[in-house]
């Protein structure tokens, strides 16, 4: 399964590494596309300045998140952070729905059905734990662990009070 991730991540990641890359280039191509989709956020984020710096923004998060997907470096936070950029850049890039020309429309339809695939995939790198115990069973065993040290603890501090009032006992003078 090693071998598998070692491929996997970084197959995964090289068309975000080089849509980022090709879109911090020349954003402007991707100016229009994301206008409709990136207005409502810049009307309620005052940081923001225009599409343009959105766009860059998130060219800039699929190529820092896609470099650190294909390196193995906090892969489920890199795949995560890249499903999350996906679903507006899709919606954007590929609307078919508002396609007359019937190629465009078939043309568009089969980049949003491969950028759902992509999609999948990075949602099932978002929950590998590698083989490791996720949180949802670190949050169900805990509780158990924590119980079991307290019962010990106790048990300790018992035995510990018994055996210094006996020392006690022996040193006092009858």
């Amino acid at each position: 399964m090693l071998l598998v991730r070692a491929l996997a991540r970084p197959l995964l990641a090289a068309p975000f590494i080089a849509g980022g890359v090709s879109t911090l280039r020349k954003p402007t191509s991707r100016v229009a596309a994301a206008d409709r989709v990136v207005n409502p956020l810049l009307a309620r984020v005052p940081q923001l300045s225009n599409t343009e710096q959105v766009v860059k923004i998130d060219a800039a998060a699929k190529v820092i998140a896609g470099s650190m997907l294909a390196f193995g470096k906090l892969p489920r936070i890199s795949a995560a952070v890249l499903a999350v950029s996906l679903v507006p850049t899709t919606v954007a890039g590929h609307p078919f729905w508002d396609e007359q020309d019937p190629a465009r429309r078939a043309q568009h339809r089969q980049q949003l059905m491969k950028n759902g695939g992509l999609l999948g995939g990075l949602l099932l790198a978002s929950v590998d734990t590698a083989g490791r115990p996720s949180l949802g069973w670190w949050a169900r065993r805990t509780p158990r662990v924590l119980s079991h040290a307290a019962s010990g603890l106790r048990r300790d501090t018992e035995l510990a009070l018994q055996s210094a009032s006996h020392n006690v006992r022996e040193k006092l003078p009858i």
